[in-house]
């Protein structure tokens, strides 16, 4: 066992070629190398992130960096900001891209790593094949690296991670290098020395939550942009750290207290992380989803109304506890995506809980009086099936003190209850025109092109401008 990993007692089972492996895997992968159903789930995917960058139009945080770009970044360049149509450089391509396509809570997700792999992935994709010329079947190969490598260094880094960590931007700028990189035609040096680069750059803190602060969207933006940075100057020989992963100065031991080297490499080029991503079905945090579905469940069965309704009892994980814990009282909208009482308010309300119910919820009385008639519990049997499993369990108590209890063990959009291709296109669609960014006829045009991106010759501009 090399010398480095017999100081590292953290990673005392690390082989020391963690970081190479993978970085061999991304450099290396091929659209030839790709099982047809990884393709047909990456393009599933791409659709779905085009529809929450689109929402994000308008929004504060995201007119904020498109200002950003327009005064720091060139007035024009290879590649498209998708929410104004405006072109400038692939950074800045990617940075407002990936800001926007995560303000909308509607992004995907890996269950297993707690990571958001669209929102970092496809803007630095993306921005890259626009600036290469490269093809449809480059962008898509390109994508699966970057899913591939990311999620699995969400699961290595652990639960102790996330707890102070958002790992969509900490794994995240892993993911965002792993797919420009490989647009980059990087040979397994240079992408081990981009990873080198995205580890030390990567960053994203929870604190922001108590504050309902606009820092969510900066952790997706800045690792797209970033990764992709880390692979462009490792394409004119810039080094990084080689074993940025597995080191005894490495991420983990400086990011986590129970990463597992193993998950790194396991049944890499077998095991494909793509297939087990989720869509998001409500407009809020992954982690008010399983009770959510589970409160539906209830309310249905039970054709129970708001006013029936005395106290819910959300049985979660203790991620659940970390994340949403902290929003007691919200005060914004993208604040109250983060509340489990106002999620499940919307849903004992309205039966869903999307852009539309979110976007009225502080002129909604009904929805709101359930601020205080949810609370969270720890669930030990739920926590122990975390991350793997994401299971659902409310008890709902009625006014004449009758309970019932729902329980779902996959949630809407977990692989296992997945949403067909019809139903993702009016997912997109809607996303897509919440922010009135496209015109019907625009929008058209633009659904046939996605479901068809992995066959186009060039990625040019998704958008007229």
């Amino acid at each position: 066992m090399p010398a480095m990993t017999q100081q590292n007692p953290l990673l005392k089972n690390a082989s020391g070629n963690e970081s190479e492996g993978l970085a061999d895997f991304a450099a290396q992968l091929s659209y030839e190398d790709i099982p047809p159903a990884v393709i047909d789930r990456t393009v599933d995917l791409f659709v779905d992130w085009t529809g929450s960058t689109l929402s994000g139009k308008g929004h504060k945080a995201i007119s904020v960096l498109e200002n950003f770009a327009k005064a720091m970044g060139p007035s024009t360049g290879p590649s498209e900001i998708l929410t104004n149509r405006c072109t400038t450089s692939p950074l800045f391509a990617a940075l407002v891209n990936g800001a926007a396509s995560h303000i909308s809570e509607q992004d995907d997700v890996h269950n297993g790593s707690v990571f958001h792999p669209a929102a970092v992935v496809f803007p630095a994709a993306l921005a890259a094949a626009q600036q290469t010329g490269a093809s449809g079947e480059q962008f898509i190969s390109a994508c699966v690296a970057g899913y591939e490598v990311g999620i699995r260094i969400g699961e290595f880094l652990g639960r102790s991670h996330y707890k102070v960590f958002h790992t969509t931007g900490t794994a995240g700028t892993f993911a965002a290098a792993a797919a420009a990189g490989n647009l980059y035609q990087l040979n397994t040096k240079k992408m081990q020395h981009a990873f080198g680069s995205a580890g030390t750059q990567s960053a994203g803190l929870w604190e922001f939550l108590k504050d309902g602060a606009d820092s969510k969207q900066l952790h997706a933006g800045k690792a797209a942009a970033e990764g992709l940075m880390a692979a462009w100057i490792a394409s004119e020989n810039f080094t990084g750290a080689s074993k940025i992963l597995e080191g005894s100065q490495g991420m983990a031991m400086g990011m986590s207290s129970d990463a597992d080297p193993a998950k790194l490499l396991d049944q890499l080029g077998e095991r494909w992380c793509v297939l087990e991503t989720s869509f998001k079905f409500h407009a809020s945090c992954r982690h008010t989803h399983p009770a959510a579905d589970a409160l539906l469940q209830v309310i249905t069965q039970h054709n129970l109304q708001p006013e029936h309704v005395a106290h819910i009892t959300a049985h979660v994980h203790q991620g659940a506890m970390d994340v949403l814990g902290p929003v007691t009282q919200p005060r914004t909208v993208h604040q109250a995506k983060f509340s489990m009482p106002a999620t499940l308010g919307l849903i004992a309300t309205h039966r869903k809980a999307g852009l539309t119910e979110f976007a009225s919820i502080f002129e909604d009385p009904a929805a709101m009086s359930f601020l205080n008639r949810v609370t969270m519990e720890f669930d030990e049997e739920i926590d122990q099936a975390y991350p793997k499993q994401w299971i659902g369990k409310v008890t709902v108590t009625t006014h004449n003190q009758t309970s019932h209890t729902g329980v779902v063990q996959e949630p809407k959009g977990d692989p296992g209850n997945t949403l067909n291709r019809d139903e993702l296109d009016a997912k997109a669609r809607a996303l897509a025109t919440s922010a009135s960014a496209v015109s019907t006829s625009e929008l058209d045009a633009l659904m046939a092109r996605l479901w068809q991106i992995n066959q186009e010759k060039t990625l040019s501009s998704l958008l007229p401008r």
